[in-house]
């Protein structure tokens, strides 16, 4: 107890002088000569504040920004509004609670949270989780690389059908983008590196925000495809023979597709693995600081959801695809704007790989060797088996989908709501704050809806599975 008041990890979080001395003494040796005990991720940080908002923000942003459009189009502009602000709270919630739980113990791992937690067992299945759903994460932006290359390609290069050369097989490109692009910036040392290809790659997105605003003012509505417009109203179960009033913008609605909206919007805020890696390497850290890149972060990330969904679902109304994309490619198929757009989009998928395979890494690191120093060998051979194991799966695995939605309904909510909960309640102590006291009460409460997300997301894909109906919507 006395070694923890030296670190200044019993203090009341509700100081917050007292509590940022001991965010920085987790820096400095002890008074006395002592020297302190060293943590895997123990060293003075050398991150910006800018570059921690790029990294972070770029861990947020995931390929589920193309179906906001669709989701909104199934609940209605001021239900998806609602959502949204609700998602983007807990989510800030969310990272509070980890910070919270960091700072007690001095831990920014969160392998070694769920250490602290459960002993090795939490510390394996945390490891787990993180490894599962970053190697899913991973493996989506890599099939989107994967079927929208080949199309970029074939429309530079003015051919209508794939000619079946080797620079319009999806397989060959994923392996020379992984290769050439996405290795090279996994072997970075720090994550904190790779604040400007993030940077980079959210210009990207705000380049694709930009072109659907734009799109917006330069596309009418009916369609000039009457056809496919009354098609895509009958596969919304909102057939109608009038296309003036199918033009009409919707406050509130409910249809067989609105029960998908909110894992959709649940997932397009998982950025929790990525937080703590961050809160390491950001100089001056201090909770404060972190929860302040956190805050800004998820509400830059709100704004471009919300503007892509308005104006993407203000374009086409009920026209709208699962894809927001694939509906402008409807449009116009040479659209060379959004020929422009699809490749931004595929550069910044490509760049967030990176970005998500740090905590992979780390995970295994933690469970492996937790004590052994930085050593290259190590480093290298884990990204180059992770990136060979997620090229794999995107080339022979043709119903991964599936898999990846089991995944994402399992491991999302463990890594938003479950486990920052469950760690929170464990780690603090009693002495702090009672196991009844309201913010152990809300934190339990908060693991709980992370059950109830859990069992409904499963039980919309069990329903898929049994009935055979296709899913459509997006994920993180």
């Amino acid at each position: 107890m006395e070694l923890q008041k030296l670190n200044g990890h019993s203090r009341e979080d509700g100081f917050d002088g007292l509590d940022a001395m001991a965010e920085h003494e987790e820096f400095l040796p002890h008074k006395g000569g002592a020297k302190k005990e060293t943590h895997f991720t123990d060293f003075e940080g050398k991150t910006s504040f800018g570059m921690s908002i790029f990294n972070l923000s770029n861990a947020i942003m995931g390929s589920g920004i193309l179906g906001l459009a669709f989701a909104m189009s199934n609940t209605g502009i001021l239900l998806f509004i609602i959502l949204l602000v609700f998602i983007a709270i807990l989510s800030a919630y969310s990272i509070h609670l980890l910070l919270k739980s960091a700072g007690v113990v001095g831990i920014r791992a969160y392998e070694q949270l769920g250490n602290r937690a459960f002993g090795p067992p939490g510390k394996i299945l945390a490891g787990s989780i993180i490894t599962i759903h970053n190697i899913g994460a991973m493996s989506s932006y890599l099939f989107i690389v994967k079927s929208e290359l080949p199309l970029v390609i074939q429309a530079f290069l003015g051919k209508y059908e794939n000619t079946g050369d080797w620079f319009l097989n999806g397989n060959y490109l994923i392996i020379i983008v992984s290769a050439a692009i996405i290795l090279p910036l996994a072997l970075m040392k720090q994550l904190g590196y790779l604040g400007y290809t993030s940077g980079f790659s959210l210009s990207c997105m705000v380049f694709f925000l930009i072109s659907v605003i734009y799109k917006k003012f330069n596309i009418p509505c009916p369609l000039a495809d009457s056809q496919h417009n009354i098609t895509l109203m009958a596969d919304n179960d909102t057939v109608t023979e009038d296309l003036e009033d199918f033009c009409h913008a919707e406050l509130l609605t409910i249809n067989s597709q609105t029960a998908y909206t909110i894992p959709i919007l649940a997932f397009a805020f998982v950025c929790h693995p990525e937080v703590l890696p961050i809160y390491t390497e950001l100089r001056d850290a201090t909770k404060k600081r972190m929860q302040n890149v956190a805050n800004i972060s998820i509400l830059a990330m709100f704004v471009m959801y919300l503007l892509t969904a308005l104006f993407g679902y203000l374009t086409f109304y009920g026209a709208v695809e699962s894809e927001l994309l694939h509906t402008y490619i409807r449009v116009d198929p040479l659209d060379v704007l959004i020929l422009c757009v699809r490749l931004a989009v595929l550069v910044a998928v490509t760049l967030t790989v990176p970005v998500v395979l740090f905590p992979i890494r780390r995970a295994v690191l933690q469970i492996l060797c937790p004590d052994k120093p930085f050593h290259w060998a190590r480093h290298i051979s884990i990204a180059l088996f992770l990136l060979i194991l997620v090229n794999l799966l995107v080339i022979f695995v043709p119903s991964i989908r599936d898999i990846f939605g089991l995944i994402g309904a399992t491991s999302a909510p463990s890594l938003i709501f479950i486990l920052p909960g469950i760690f929170y309640i464990r780690i603090v102590p009693a002495e702090q704050e009672p196991f009844l006291s309201r913010p152990k009460i809300q934190a339990a409460c908060f693991a709980a809806l992370g059950f109830v997300f859990m069992v409904v997301s499963l039980s919309f894909i069990c329903i898929d599975w049994v009935s055979g109906e296709n899913r459509s919507g997006g994920g993180h």
